[in-house]
């Protein structure tokens, strides 16, 4: 799983027939500190996510099996929506 910020919409009305029905964005990775790492890439979302949410997402063939008939065309699908991070820094 990774971590990232939603910074966009991607709207096609001619795609492949399974992908009907599913929203895309935009989702540019980060750690958990929220610096931005790699380039941003679409994920198909099913559960709400918009602009400005923290979310969770799976990539590879996690993500194209979702669907339990048979395995889309996807390579990113975000599972979650975050409310926090709490990350325990070591003393020093």
């Amino acid at each position: 799983m990774q971590i990232g910020t939603v910074i966009g919409n991607v709207w096609a009305t001619k795609k492949e027939d399974d992908l009907q029905g599913l929203k895309f964005l935009i989702v540019q990775p980060e750690l958990p500190n929220g610096s931005a790492i790699d380039s941003a890439y679409v994920a198909v979302d099913r559960i709400g996510a918009g602009v400005g949410d923290k979310v969770m997402v799976t990539r590879g063939s996690s993500s194209a099996n979702f669907a339990k008939e048979h395995s889309l065309p996807i390579d990113a699908l975000i599972i979650g929506i975050i409310d926090s991070i709490d990350i325990a820094v070591e003393q020093r």
